[in-house]
């Protein structure tokens, strides 16, 4: 990822959870790092909502990823499924950070291709360190 002065960094977010939606713009602020530019958040609470806004003939630099946060609790499609479907169907895929409800699902997490995977209740340090980690192009497993 090359990042130009005054860049704007786009930061998609999928839970179907407005409380979990909150947690994680609150967490990440309006920079998740000063050594980051400045970052949109788009929000969505279906997987079908963020699939037609992916999905949108004619990327511009408008429709740019850098980096995806998905809910793994997500009812009734799961962000695990959703980074999977991503990463098998998006070329040069941005980096995907899984949020997962047990330590245990950082198996699912690795299955879903997922760069990096965090555990809720969300800890916004974790969560905005992780998240600059990714951004600044660094693969984690987990956190």
């Amino acid at each position: 990822m090359s990042l130009n002065a005054g860049s704007t960094l786009r930061i998609l977010l999928y839970s179907d959870d407005s409380s979990v939606r909150a947690a994680i713009t609150g967490a990440l602020g309006s920079r998740v790092a000063a050594d980051l530019p400045a970052h949109e958040i788009v929000e969505f609470a279906t997987g079908a909502a963020l699939r037609l806004f992916i999905d949108r003939k004619g990327a511009t630099a408008n429709n740019h990823v850098d980096l995806f946060i998905l809910d793994g609790e997500a009812v009734p499609e799961g962000g695990m499924g959703i980074a999977r479907q991503l990463k098998d169907e998006l070329f040069e895929c941005p980096p995907v950070l899984v949020i997962t409800g047990r330590k245990e699902d950082a198996w699912l997490a690795a299955w879903s291709m997922a760069e990096a995977s965090i555990m809720h209740p969300i800890d916004p340090f974790t969560l905005a360190h992780t998240a600059a980690n990714l951004l600044r192009g660094a693969t984690l497993t987990s956190a």
